[in-house]
């Protein structure tokens, strides 16, 4: 009695040069399978083939990769160096060129601070810091300046949050002049910690750089002001496209202007209004409403003179 056989479809076969086939009494017997050295040979044959280095082609994948991540163009190297000078010209350009007002201004306002440095009891906060809080020196500077003649006042700004920028407020001191008739009204800002305002701690070497060019002390007109605000926000919106960081909203040139601009108060130490004692206050009595229930009450009304009553007569 012949060997029984199984016979296995052709899809399901695999095939290796290293089969050792045995003769049997059927010649169409499936010789024996041997796994090694077959499937997984080939594709451990094709994953080396294609991880080696000396495959061309993944060689040129990979650096190309590599360059587009790493490396960047001559020409883009070029606009950047020429961008970042041209700002730090433009910013030295505007900060260090001055008016007769502004320098007479920011020499008295140095004069101020450097006493208030000096001194030891000038904060009259309930919390005293030694040289004096910002609220303190500007309310000093600001009483310095009209003792001399000038129009000065501590400004309070404040604006509401739109689509791109968020709410804030923000105080400085100004000084508002009108001693030149061609001229019209001058507006001079005086911003204490003016360079603190740009500061970014995530910015770049070229932009830290340029904003260490900034004055602590600002003193300048609206115009200089401004065009100082658009130099270094365009320079931050460079920095983060270069490092591929968002922008913050307060990082923008609205919201930096709004600081300065969108005043809301002008308060000088001469015309502050102060909050008056609790015992002073007078306390009007509310006012009485319309009713027939108030008849009754005719009599008594002449007495009654703090009371503002409309008599309704029944019929």
């Amino acid at each position: 009695m012949g060997r029984a056989t199984t016979r296995i479809p052709m899809s399901h076969r695999v095939l290796s040069p290293n089969h050792d086939y045995i003769t049997g009494d059927n010649p169409h017997d499936q010789p024996a399978v041997q796994l090694s050295g077959s499937i997984f040979g080939f594709l451990e044959e094709e994953a080396t083939l294609l991880s080696s280095p000396d495959n061309d082609v993944y060689s040129d994948i990979q650096h190309e990769i590599e360059d587009d991540d790493e490396t960047e163009k001559p020409e883009d190297i070029e606009d950047k160096i020429k961008f970042w000078e041209a700002q730090r010209e433009n910013l030295h350009t505007t900060v260090f060129r001055t008016t007769s007002l502004e320098l007479k201004i920011r020499n008295l306002a140095k004069e101020v601070l450097l006493e208030v440095e000096m001194a030891e009891n000038v904060c009259s906060c309930s919390r005293p810091v030694s040289g004096g809080c910002r609220s303190c020196r500007m309310r000093e500077i600001c009483r310095r300046l009209q003792n001399s003649g000038y129009n000065s006042a501590v400004c309070k700004s404040k604006w509401k949050s739109s689509l791109d920028i968020p709410s804030g407020e923000h105080t400085f001191v100004d000084v508002i002049d009108n001693s030149n008739h061609k001229k019209g009204e001058v507006r001079v800002i005086i911003e204490l910690e003016f360079r603190g305002q740009f500061e970014m701690k995530k910015g770049s070497e070229d932009y830290n750089c340029l904003v260490s060019k900034l004055p602590d002390l600002f003193v300048g007109k609206i115009d200089r002001l401004q065009t100082v605000i658009k130099i270094v926000s365009n320079a931050a919106k460079k920095c983060m496209k270069e490092k591929k960081m968002h922008l913050g909203p307060w990082r923008k040139q609205r919201y930096m202007q709004a600081k300065w601009l969108k005043v809301i108060e002008r308060t000088t130490t001469a015309t502050a209004i102060k909050p008056l004692a609790v015992d002073s206050y007078y306390i009007r009595p509310n006012k009485a409403r319309s009713s027939m229930l108030t008849m009754d009450l005719l009599d008594n009304l002449p007495s009654m003179s703090y009371f503002y009553v409309q008599t309704v007569e029944v019929l």
